[in-house]
């Protein structure tokens, strides 16, 4: 069978794979002991990186630590691990978040969409070329609809896995649940290695837009408590769960949903299973073990941090013991993508779709007055954060007009997406703006009360760590309080307002005023906010209940790059607002 959501199978239409693996010769006084070692490797949160390139910089990546990203350094490792354990040694699988995050990706699914033009997405081309075993959902797989990602499902040759993501009419898997990968040694009884691909539930309150009715997402542990026994049952000797989840056990929405964080759980809590291969927290975790509850027995668990920067490098062994191959060792490691070079047939492969997404980018929309940077967004009220609130609230206030909503206030939200985001002076071209706005975003209009409004940017404020007044004040220590990211450390137009951060997480928003009267608690506002926020994100008070005024789809990058083709000039005169400002007792702290 099949879905407008992808392939929707049964445990008896998947077929298994054979590969060719030769035993490791055994001493004649063991010649029924043999052990045979097995490679797997796996990446995750590829982000659509297929070359080694900063669309934002116009240039080849590099960071501080000189990393490398995209899959055709990663193809280079995997070639050089081929060639030294034989091809037929090894496997190859991602754990999610591969179609979106460079605007290579968004130029496939929204510029030139590949489900207008049936081309072939760079992604896909690359991931064939390298000869993927299985990938799995991550949850950015579903930022462009449903119907771009069964268009590149099928254009995957592995299986795209995701056994917790169900149909919400039938129940049944919308996506293959696991696949079984059958290995053959020399005259002895081959060996099976069974996959579970696990996606994130979070994708429920993310891209509700694009879910709500045909998707559900189960809880990890469950659905794994039920096909890992499945999965045993065929026959398989070694049993591998890749998973788009975290491993801390943790959510960043409420409990509504399944735990997002949860392939440590997993491997504690469901027996059977002899690695997790995860992804989706953009760490590097070489080698952990879990031990399982149940059983006793060591899990492996091994992420590759993002963008094709590591390869996870898992080796198994196994024994044949009573006539069945047996796990008897294991170990993992990460290799830094930054020790070769691009493989140059993936770099030929996509060329042509890196060069028109190149030129895209570079495309001028307007001229700058004077460079804004975001580099100080994150604790002062910047220029170029408002000029997205300028945009927003202009698009809400005209949708609204002639509404009866028409004369409430306007005010907007924005974030500190990148630091490292500038306008120059003089030309400033797509990519500047999604430099800027790195999320594909859309936008919504959402009413609350003045109290609401406060309850928002009291737990907003708690990106920021408590300062005593006259001490003294490091801004590399300011920020990013209990691990909150820039991004959910969220700005407020429209209205004035000071964070006092000598108080307490809670206690923080003084003199909260519109047009210079104290907002009242029912007071009524609109609020311009986008997708991911107002659908949960975050965990925000309010936004995601709060009645819906306006939702037209429009995607915030996009109508940041027409408001500027609009105008042709980018000037801070006509939008800069510097309404908040961080205080201890009264006093600015800048």
């Amino acid at each position: 069978m099949s879905s407008r959501f992808g392939r929707v199978v049964t445990t008896g239409m998947i077929a298994a794979v054979t590969l060719g693996l030769l035993a490791t010769p055994a001493p004649a006084s063991a010649a029924h002991d043999r052990s045979v070692q097995v490679t797997v490797m796996a990446t995750s949160d590829i982000h659509g990186n297929a070359v080694n390139w900063d669309y934002f910089k116009n240039a080849e990546y590099d960071d501080n630590a000189h990393n490398d990203v995209g899959l055709a350094k990663v193809s280079t490792l995997v070639n050089k691990i081929r060639a030294e354990r034989g091809a037929d040694h090894t496997l190859l699988f991602d754990s999610g978040d591969t179609i979106q995050g460079t605007p290579l990706a968004y130029y496939y699914a929204k510029v030139e969409p590949i489900t207008k033009t049936h081309e072939t997405h760079p992604i896909a081309k690359a991931m064939n070329a390298i000869g993927y075993d299985a990938v799995t959902l991550g949850n950015h797989e579903f930022n462009y609809g449903l119907p771009l990602l069964a268009e590149w499902v099928n254009q995957m040759k592995a299986p795209v896995l995701g056994a917790n993501a169900v149909s919400a009419r039938t129940g049944l898997p919308a996506y293959q649940p696991f696949i079984i990968k059958t290995m053959k040694v020399k005259g002895e009884k081959p060996i099976k290695v069974g996959v579970l691909g696990l996606t994130n539930p979070g994708s429920a309150v993310w891209d509700k837009g694009n879910v709500e009715g045909k998707l559900k997402f189960l809880d990890l542990v469950a659905t794994a408590k039920k096909w890992v026994p499945v999965i045993r049952g065929l026959g398989a000797d070694v049993v591998l769960v890749t998973a788009h989840a975290g491993d801390n056990g943790m959510s960043s929405y409420g409990s509504d949903l399944p735990i997002e964080n949860a392939s440590a759980l997993v491997a504690e809590q469901v027996p059977g299973i002899d690695a997790v291969l995860f992804g989706h927290a953009h760490n590097e975790v070489p080698q952990k073990f879990v031990t399982n509850k149940v059983t006793g027995q060591q899990v492996l668990l091994t992420e590759p941090g993002r963008w094709g920067q590591r390869l996870s490098v898992v080796d198994f062994t196994l024994a044949k013991k009573r006539g069945k191959w047996t796990v008897t060792g294991k170990s993992s490691t990460t290799v830094n993508t930054n020790t070769v070079a691009e493989d140059p047939k993936i770099v030929k492969l996509v060329g042509s779709q890196h060069d028109k997404t190149v030129g895209y980018v570079n495309q001028v929309v307007a001229q700058s007055k004077e460079q804004l940077s975001a580099a100080e967004s994150p604790y002062k009220d910047t220029p170029i954060l408002d000029y997205i609130q300028a945009v927003q609230t202009d698009l809400v206030s005209k949708a609204i007009a002639g509404t009866p909503d028409a004369s409430l206030p306007v005010l907007s939200i924005a974030a500190p997406f990148s630091r490292t985001a500038v306008f120059p002076a003089g030309p400033v071209s797509v990519r500047d703006m999604a430099g800027l706005y790195v999320y594909d975003n859309t936008l919504l209009g959402v009413k609350l009360t003045g109290a609401q409004v406060k309850d928002f940017l009291e737990y907003s404020a708690r990106y920021f760590n408590q300062v005593a007044p006259g001490a003294p004040v490091d801004v590399r220590a300011l920020t990013n309080a209990n691990g909150t990211p820039d991004y959910n450390y969220d700005q407020l137009s429209g209205v004035t307002y000071d964070v006092d951060i000598s108080k307490p997480a809670g206690q923080r928003i003084v003199n909260l005023a519109y047009k210079g009267t104290p907002v009242a608690a029912d007071q009524q506002f609109v609020v311009a906010i986008n997708n991911y926020r107002q659908s949960g994100g975050g965990g925000f008070p309010h936004v995601a209940t709060a009645p819906v005024v306006y939702n037209a789809q429009v995607e915030i990058r996009q109508a940041l790059i027409e408001y500027a083709t609009a105008n042709g000039t980018i000037d801070p005169a006509t939008f800069a607002d510097p309404n908040w400002k961080l205080v201890r007792e009264g006093v600015p702290v800048f």
